[in-house]
């Protein structure tokens, strides 16, 4: 079997972001906000009093969930296209995805410290 079949056959992939807190810090601006996020993410990460580290993971989150979704399909995707949800406060995160790329299922996982935060999205095509 080629390389070339191996990539064809594929129905899986993997992102992942790491994001340094201060640097993120300095493009976190009320634009960037209203850009990036949704008002869902907004208000969660507002309700913690380190939002920062807030918005930086939601962000790792989205790359994360970006760059494997565009190793399996062309289709465009904006920002505010893929929604980083949780059930409660500080909650397991979980990926909301737009209509035509309901086809993947998403795990996805979160980690942070005070300097750096993490992400890494796992997706799989619905067969």
């Amino acid at each position: 079997m080629s390389v070339n079949q191996i990539t064809a056959q594929r129905t899986f992939a993997v992102g992942n972001d790491l994001v340094h807190i201060e640097n993120f810090k300095l493009s976190l601006s009320d634009l960037f906000k209203n850009k990036v996020y949704t008002p869902a993410e907004i208000a969660y990460c507002e309700s913690f009093s380190d939002s920062l580290q807030r918005y930086a993971s939601t962000w790792a989150a989205k790359e994360a969930v970006y760059k494997a979704i565009k190793q399996l399909d062309s289709s465009s995707v904006g920002w505010k296209k893929i929604e980083i949800s949780r059930a409660k406060k500080a909650g397991m995160p979980t990926v909301v995805l737009p209509d035509h790329l309901k086809k993947y299922e998403v795990s996805l996982t979160i980690s942070h410290d005070a300097e750096y935060t993490w992400a890494l999205a796992l997706i799989n095509a619905i067969v």
